[in-house]
């Protein structure tokens, strides 16, 4: 990863634009979208900039003027000169997806961007404000943080109660809650790695990995593999898979 990705609240917050013609105009748009309010020159309260100015040389000086007031700074077709890069945005508010290359091309990011707008329901924020309303009923129903996460899990994926590529799932999120089934109690999937390079996991074991409550493994399973899988879940050295596995998901990786 070579950029760390944040969404930034700038509602009500003071944003300098430099610059005019399209490439100011599109970053006018972008930051009034979000919120921000459109100041020319640096303001104390001001909070990021972007720099849309044609010239290399005047763009980049005005760029070190502003980090100078301590802005981190975008420059509008200059990656070398950002300190950020703005992606592109699949907006299904609440719901934002942002898809970027680092400024290595912008032409694919947008190609990205338009296959999954494709792809995603327009009604798809409905379904994330459904799920944030009904939090508390979830929490009723499901008091342990563990159990709740899986019945979720379970709604959400392909398929399920609440797919998020249907477009009436958000209708059925009090349904969801009222009458879904309790949680599995434990589920062990073996994965036979074929290497030790991410890039060659099967779909299948991607998916897994992004879906373990643990994830148990030999020593020297490299660290990129496990790299793959939740943040949260939990690691366990291992020489076998466990004959007795812990409550949700298990998986044993496996190396040739």
């Amino acid at each position: 990863m070579q950029q760390l990705p944040l969404f930034l609240n700038l509602s009500g917050r003071t944003v300098v634009l430099v610059g005019e013609g399209e490439a100011a105009d599109a970053k006018a748009r972008l930051i009034e979208r979000a919120g921000g309010r459109i100041v020319p020159v640096w303001e104390p309260s001001a909070t990021i900039a972007f720099v849309a100015l044609k010239d290399a040389a005047a763009a980049g000086a005005a760029a070190e003027a502003l980090r100078a007031h301590g802005l981190l700074v975008n420059v509008v077709d200059q990656p070398g000169l950002c300190d950020f890069t703005t992606p592109a945005i699949v907006d299904r508010a609440p719901v934002t997806i942002a898809i970027s290359t680092g400024g290595a091309s912008a032409g694919l990011a947008k190609a990205v961007r338009q296959r999954i707008e494709a792809l995603l329901p327009a009604r798809l924020g409905a379904l994330a404000s459904a799920l944030q309303t009904a939090r508390e009923a979830m929490k009723a129903r499901w008091p342990a943080a563990a159990d709740r996460r899986r019945a979720i899990d379970a709604a959400l994926a392909s398929g399920g109660a609440l797919d998020p590529l249907d477009a009436d799932a958000a209708d059925r999120v009090d349904a969801w809650v009222a009458g879904a089934s309790e949680a599995t109690a434990s589920r062990l999937e073996i994965i036979p790695l074929t290497s030790g390079d991410p890039d060659e996991l099967t779909l299948r074991a991607a998916r897994l990995l992004g879906e373990a409550d643990h994830v148990f493994h030999a020593a020297d399973l490299p660290a990129a593999i496990l790299d793959r899988a939740r943040a949260d879940a939990a690691r366990h050295i291992a020489d076998a898979p466990p004959a007795d596995p812990p409550p949700g998901l298990s998986l044993w990786l496996s190396l040739p």
